[in-house]
């Protein structure tokens, strides 16, 4: 709807969506840093490391891939019912720049709610000296599931 934010079903989602990328190990490894959450949306920013580099100061389209994958998946938890989760069934890239900086930011956003899948995608920006540039643009689809108790 124009001009109305939507409102989640799980009061408490800003935790647990940043809860649902915390702990998978891989965002841990990488260094990801939560900077934004709201209502169908989700930001991330990657510093630089020289291990994610395709060459000295341009990050590798791999890190590029699964930054823009992580925040769009997460973008469409912000929306889940509580006792919710998602999972990527697939994403799409395009790499339109390169992503030469200090650091990375990923921002998510919901494009359809389902019951079972819902579409999102996200913008990946490289960061140099306070500048943003758009290195790649993603859509995704993610399966939404309960998840049983344990």
């Amino acid at each position: 709807m124009v001009g109305r934010e939507p409102s989640p079903p799980n009061p408490d989602y800003v935790e647990t969506a940043k809860r649902f990328l915390m702990e998978m190990p891989i965002s841990r490894h990488l260094g990801f840093a939560i900077t934004d959450v709201g209502p169908g949306l989700f930001e991330i920013t990657q510093p630089f490391r020289e291990e994610l580099s395709f060459k000295p100061g341009i990050f590798q389209a791999g890190p590029v891939g699964t930054l823009a994958d992580m925040a769009a998946a997460c973008a469409g938890m912000t929306m889940l019912p509580r006792g919710w989760a998602a999972s990527t069934v697939d994403y799409t890239i395009k790499l339109v720049a390169p992503a030469s900086g200090e650091k990375l930011v990923a921002r998510g956003r919901l494009v359809r709610s389902g019951r079972t899948l819902s579409v999102t995608a996200s913008d990946v920006y490289a960061v140099c000296q306070g500048d943003e540039t758009l290195c790649a643009t993603a859509l995704a689809t993610i399966r939404n599931f309960e998840v049983p108790d344990s």
